[in-house]
């Protein structure tokens, strides 16, 4: 069984620091397919310091190209990378908004080194707004070192989006207990790979799926990294998930 959806990967070449040539990109796409996905989402920074929008879609489009050129079997679907600051929540409900496929989900991230007293604050923001977070990498971020803070979030409307390798140790330890301590809480609605570059993109993203497999069963697996990243991608509501 495959079919899976990465909800985040650098995949598009030069405009964050993904990968940085569309040869690149390209090895990158067929590790991803080696291993399963159909369906990528590339998710590159919204930061000042990295490309903007119109550069990001002419990129994707550019990719998506040469994915059908080659006959790499990857779809791809539109995706960003937002940082929780001002300028990212005067933008929601815009149409500078950089969402999460169809909407009305959106793709954020926190610092990884500090802390954000103000998150329940700011996800009831995002939520006024009929927006729905999707927070990445919450195992690597020091606001969820703290005790039942992300159980808080999920209960403020923020989906949690595992980065796989976290499980294998790929960010540390600490990163990796976190990330089996929400597995055991039953807090995450998603995975994906993170996926920067193709150097031994097959190997650790498969060995940290297997782990990933071996840990919560073949049935939540498809749940992770299949079904429920597919329905946020096609911006359905997230009672269908429960289903």
């Amino acid at each position: 069984m495959s079919g899976w959806v990465d909800l985040h990967c650098h995949l598009l070449p030069g405009v964050d620091d993904g990968a940085k040539t569309l040869e690149a990109s390209l090895e990158m796409a067929r590790a991803l397919v080696d291993l399963g996905f159909s369906t990528v989402a590339p998710s590159p920074h919204a930061r000042p310091e990295y490309a903007p929008r119109d550069v990001v879609e002419t990129r994707l489009a550019e990719v998506g190209a040469a994915l059908e050129r080659e006959g790499i079997a990857l779809t791809l679907g539109r995706n960003a990378e937002n940082v929780l600051d001002d300028a990212f929540l005067k933008g929601l409900g815009t149409p500078e908004a950089r969402m999460l496929g169809a909407g009305p989900y959106v793709l954020v991230e926190l610092p990884y080194t500090a802390p954000v007293p103000a998150l329940l604050d700011i996800l009831f923001r995002i939520r006024l707004k009929g927006v729905r977070p999707v927070i990445a990498h919450p195992e690597r971020c020091q606001e969820f070192a703290r005790k039942g803070r992300a159980a808080e979030a999920v209960r403020a409307g923020a989906l949690l989006q595992m980065d796989v390798g976290a499980l294998m140790g790929r960010y540390g330890g600490p990163a990796k207990k976190q990330a089996r301590a929400f597995l055991d809480e039953g807090l995450y609605t998603l995975a994906a790979t993170d996926l920067h570059a193709p150097t031994g993109a097959r190997d650790w993203v498969g060995r940290a799926m297997a782990e990933l497999r071996g840990q919560v069963g073949e049935q939540a697996f498809v749940q992770l990294f299949r079904e429920h990243p597919r329905r946020l991608l096609l911006g359905e509501p997230l009672e269908s998930m429960e289903e």
